[in-house]
């Protein structure tokens, strides 16, 4: 017999996400020390953040400016590169993140950023009868709302296992127990809502995380992604501080953060 569905113990709440920094670019020091000799120069910086070097070495090939460097090393080089608008060197510098704990409405904001590389959680494939739902801060601030709003995603998920559970007798008859699977899982999504979470495996160059956060660490952005925006540039700043350290966080009235910068847009 099946367990009596309770929203308190089958449903899971959540209101953070969670980023974590999966990867980061190294830099080939034998390489570029080739690549100076050939050109008959020397020439060393003084940053230890992969990113912020080849960011200063895509620079300084443009204009083959290893000679005789500005003194200032890598801080005050970049500083200059965003002091110009000279973003396109910024292109060069690269970080991977997976974000837990967002909604779908999250991450269908979050793909119009079109620079970005994605790889998302499929709902074919992955079973969502563990329900973890993302709630906006302003209904779980409200115990009225927040029952409403628990109410309806519980619906939800119910129609969803019950949906996942009569299509895969409806499909018993094929015999790839996968196939099966996804065709029922398939069908049954379409009854999940924007809230239900996922995961999302994101690649972006820093010039495309400066806009996402110009963007979405912005007041008028939405609370969730404000949030995650927030989160990535923390990273970011103690990850390349000579890229990203120009942001400030400022608190706005609903306890959120939102970053400003005297360099938008470079």
């Amino acid at each position: 017999m099946t367990a009596a569905f309770d929203p308190a113990r089958d449903v899971r709440v959540l209101r953070e996400p969670s980023v974590y920094l999966v990867g980061k670019q190294v830099v080939d020091q034998a390489t570029i020390d080739r690549f100076l000799a050939d050109h008959g120069v020397s020439w060393q910086t003084d940053t230890e953040v992969a990113g912020e070097y080849l960011a200063e070495v895509a620079g300084r090939v443009c204009y083959m400016s290893f000679v005789k460097p500005r003194p200032g090393g890598n801080e005050v080089y970049l500083k200059h590169i965003l002091e110009v608008g000279h973003g396109s060197v910024l292109e060069h510098a690269v970080w991977d993140f997976v974000f837990v704990g967002v909604s779908r409405s999250l991450t269908h904001e979050l793909v119009r950023h079109r620079h970005f590389g994605y790889s998302i959680l499929s709902q074919r494939y992955v079973d969502e009868s563990v329900a973890e739902y993302v709630e906006p801060d302003c209904i779980a601030d409200d115990p009225e709302l927040h029952r409403l709003w628990l109410d309806a995603v519980a619906h939800s998920h119910q129609a969803y296992v019950k949906l996942t559970e009569g299509l895969l007798n409806k499909f018993q008859e094929e015999p790839d127990r996968t196939l099966r699977r996804k065709m029922a899982r398939q069908a049954a999504r379409s009854v999940l809502p924007n809230a239900t979470e996922t995961k999302i495996f994101v690649t972006g160059n820093a010039r495309a995380w400066r806009h996402f956060i110009e963007m979405r660490a912005s007041r008028h952005a939405e609370v969730e992604i404000r949030k995650l925006a927030v989160k990535v540039l923390q990273i970011l700043q103690h990850e390349a501080p000579h890229i990203f350290g120009d942001y400030e966080l400022v608190p706005l009235p609903d306890g959120t953060r939102e970053a400003v910068t005297p360099h938008r847009k470079v």
